[in-house]
């Protein structure tokens, strides 16, 4: 429980922050799936990338995102075919684990805790960047290929992130926990940029202000494909499809709408109903008053 906002978001935070550790199964997986593909790809490196490699993951719903650097003489030029590729080598190998496509990964599910589960990122080096960075080219979900650099995206957020006294990776954690918790179809990634972005043009971050000025921005811009600031990818879409953009959008007016009348009674003292707001936000989830 806890007697402010403020309070509260810090330990919401507290809450959506995984441990650290790596179970066993987890690294005994991660393995088994290198071996698969090391000796059908001949893979030269498999990384992690994401919200585990940046930092910004929600405790029992982010899985573990890897990329899969496949050399040249394996590529397809259609990026759904390679996916299928890789997705058939993996099935053979994980037979009852149920793998499957979600571009631009191939989703290894593996037993029921979610660090369990690993997306694959098939991913072919394009070029070194000039700060050492490598730049990798994915799918992009209707056959062609998507420019991508992890190590790049993550410091940018990291910069913003120091720059304004580690408090915009907590923001980011808050959004990513409003989409798993309200089952959004919004990409991470995008939520990810579209945040540290925000973040980097703001003075100050206070969670309870920003959570729902953040909201506001995605809605006044009707989830616009974002320019990537880095200038790596190109504009990143927020949804795979149209009618998830249409899901997405209702489920971020209802957000708005809640996360409005929480800073309202915050602003006139009705902590208890801010409490109350802030829940409702976060699918009950949030800490209760007290």
């Amino acid at each position: 429980m806890a007697k402010t906002v403020d309070e509260a978001f810090r330990t919401f935070h507290q809450r959506l922050t995984p441990s650290g550790t790596q179970t066993e199964a987890a690294k005994s997986h991660r393995a088994s799936i290198e071996a698969c593909l090391h000796s059908n790809f001949q893979i030269t490196r498999f990384f992690q990338s994401g919200s585990f490699g940046n930092g910004t993951t929600v405790r029992g719903y982010s899985d573990v995102d890897r990329f899969a650097s496949i050399p040249p003489d394996a590529q397809r030029q259609n990026s759904a075919t390679m996916l299928q590729l890789v997705c058939q080598t993996l099935e053979n190998r994980f037979p009852k684990s149920g793998v499957r496509i979600d571009s631009p990964a191939v989703m290894v599910p593996f037993g029921v805790d979610v660090s369990e589960r690993t997306e694959v990122i098939p991913a072919y080096f394009v070029r070194r960047e000039k700060e050492g960075h490598q730049t990798y080219k994915i799918a992009d979900g209707t056959g062609g290929w998507l420019l991508t650099n992890p190590d790049t995206h993550n410091a940018y957020v990291a910069g913003v992130n120091d720059s304004m006294g580690n408090r915009v990776k907590p923001l980011i954690r808050f959004l990513k926990a409003w989409k798993f918790m309200r089952d959004v179809p919004i990409a991470s990634f995008y939520l990810e940029l579209r945040v540290a972005k925000y973040a980097a043009s703001e003075q100050s971050i206070v969670y309870s202000i920003d959570v729902k000025r953040v909201l506001k921005t995605l809605w006044d811009n009707q989830l616009a494909a974002l320019q990537d600031p880095v200038g790596i990818s190109g504009y990143i879409q927020p949804c795979a499809t149209k009618g998830q953009k249409e899901d997405a959008l209702n489920a971020l007016a209802l957000a708005l709408e809640r996360a409005e009348k929480a800073r309202t009674a915050e602003m006139e003292d009705r902590i208890e109903a801010a409490f109350y707001w802030w829940d409702r936000v976060f699918a009950g989830n949030f800490p209760t008053y007290g």
